[in-house]
Formats: structure tokens, C-alpha cells, sequence
């Protein structure tokens, strides 16, 4: 449970919500392994003593997850084809500078919503900016637009790894940032996960790059390429959402294209 004592967040209490996140992070940042490598058999035994989580552990097996693209077809999706096909075992978005869309449009899965989730998958960004969107709603008066949390990208990686919150609350938890929202919408920072310059360092631009994004209960946690980027616990009942669909975005402005694969989901 967090708490607010003469202004500050504090930690006054280990939930098992703080709990799970502490120990995703644990792993991500003392383990030092990308997703699906095993350890480095030189590094054995330098963990802390009396073991814990310390390199001699390697990464969970994944088990549990179903595919929710094809690979070839857009069956279970519905985006503007205008702006979203599949290519090369790939679903693509993009837009030039000739051809915009009105506002940010979004390719959004119909396969049914989700609160307690894991969701898994590739993605490549060439200019611009894009996103995966999650616990989000379709706006009922503009097509195929989205509204609600969203693992934020760009070409720049200026927002790469952080949570932001497509037409609502923003920016909610900056690469780096271990970020509490208390019930009455104010933001805090709990700890940092990594300076902004050592996460940056994991992500490739115009390559392929692994995420995985975890939401349980009031709490997100968002890694690239097996590092913890960034998480948030909303505790803001008002602002959020605790379930929803899964959506990507085709951002309006300068030229761009993204492309996703190897999309797979765990539900709770």
C-alpha cells in the first residue's frame, strides 16, 4: 500500500500487487538477461549470498500464451486499410506525408477485451510515432480512434518504454519512472528503474524489438528487449480503466511505418 506522508510517496506497507512489480523488477534489472537467453554460465554464482534473484536464475519459461495474429490474414483485427495490411508475416501500419489520416487511427483487435493480462509480441517503427494500446475504449463518435493507456514509441526513442495515455491523462510514467497515480490524480515517482540514457541503449531503431506488457490489478509494468522500462500503479479510479481492447496506432503526422508480429496474449 502507498501512502502520502508530508507530501512524499512512501512505501508503508508490501501488497502483494507492490510485491509482484518489485520482484519483476528485481529480476529485470539484477538479472541482466534478455528474454529467452539463458544465464552466462561464466557469471554463475555471483549472485548476492543465500542466492535470490542474481544471474544464476534464468528467465520464466513462457507458457500459456495464444497467438491473437495469424500471421497472414487480418482476421480478428479491423483497422482502416488505407493505412493497415499484412506483409511478410507482419502487421503494417503507415502513412507518408501525402497520405494523412484525419486523426490517429488504430488497428484494434475484436477478439474480446481484457483486464488481468500478459501480452507479448515484436514490433519495428521507422518515423515517426506509434503504440500499442491496452484496457482502451473505441470512441464511439470517431472511427476507429482509441482512448487509454498506451505503451508509447518512436523513431527518436524520445518516448520509447514509457506509459502515456492516448486522449486522457498524458504522460503517466516516463522511461525510467516506477510511478504511483494516488486517487485523487496526483502523480509521484516511487523509484527509478534506470537511468533514461542506459534504457534508451536497449532499444533498436529500425529493428526488431521485444516487448511485453503486464497488467494486474491497479498495476503496469512495461519491459523491452527483458528490461523494465517502466511501471505504474493507478490508484486514480476516475482516470482509469481496469479492462479493455487492444489496439495499434498509426500516428498522423510525418512519414512512418510500423510493423508487429508474433503477437501473443495470457489471460488472468
Amino acid at each position: 500500500m502507498l501512502v502520502r506522508r508530508k507530501g512524499r510517496l512512501i512505501v508503508a506497507a508490501c501488497s502483494v500487487t507492490v510485491c509482484f512489480a518489485a520482484a519483476i523488477v528485481m529480476f529485470g534489472q539484477q538479472s541482466g538477461q534478455p528474454q529467452g537467453q539463458p544465464p552466462d554460465p561464466a557469471k554463475k554464482g555471483q549472485g548476492r549470498k543465500g542466492g535470490g534473484f542474481g544471474p544464476q536464475l534464468g528467465p520464466l519459461e513462457e507458457t500459456g500464451f495464444t497467438s491473437i495474429f495469424d500471421g497472414s490474414t487480418m482476421k480478428g483485427w479491423e483497422g482502416d486499410p488505407e493505412f493497415w495490411k499484412v506483409e511478410n508475416g507482419a502487421l503494417v501500419g503507415w502513412c507518408t506525408a501525402e497520405k494523412q489520416p484525419a486523426q490517429n487511427t488504430f488497428l484494434i483487435y475484436r477478439g474480446g477485451t481484457f483486464a488481468d493480462f500478459e501480452l507479448k509480441l515484436d514490433y519495428k517503427l521507422t518515423g515517426n510515432n506509434s503504440g500499442i494500446q491496452i484496457r482502451s475504449i473505441e470512441l464511439p463518435d470517431v472511427k476507429l480512434a482509441m482512448k487509454g493507456y498506451q505503451a508509447d514509441m518512436d523513431a527518436q526513442q524520445r518516448f520509447t518504454g514509457q506509459f502515456y495515455e492516448e486522449r486522457g491523462r498524458g504522460f503517466l510514467a516516463m522511461r525510467g519512472q516506477f510511478n504511483y497515480i494516488a486517487p485523487d490524480a496526483k502523480k509521484g515517482i516511487v523509484s527509478s528503474l534506470g537511468s533514461d540514457e542506459e534504457l534508451k541503449a536497449i532499444i533498436k531503431s529500425d529493428d526488431w524489438n521485444s516487448v511485453h506488457l503486464i497488467a494486474r490489478g491497479n498495476t503496469l509494468i512495461q519491459m523491452i528487449n527483458g528490461r523494465v522500462t517502466s511501471m505504474l500503479i493507478d490508484d486514480d479510479a476516475a482516470g482509469r480503466k481496469m479492462d479493455g481492447l487492444i489496439g495499434f496506432q498509426v500516428h498522423r503526422g510525418p512519414a512512418m511505418r510500423v510493423e508487429f508480429k508474433n503477437v501473443r496474449v495470457k489471460k488472468f
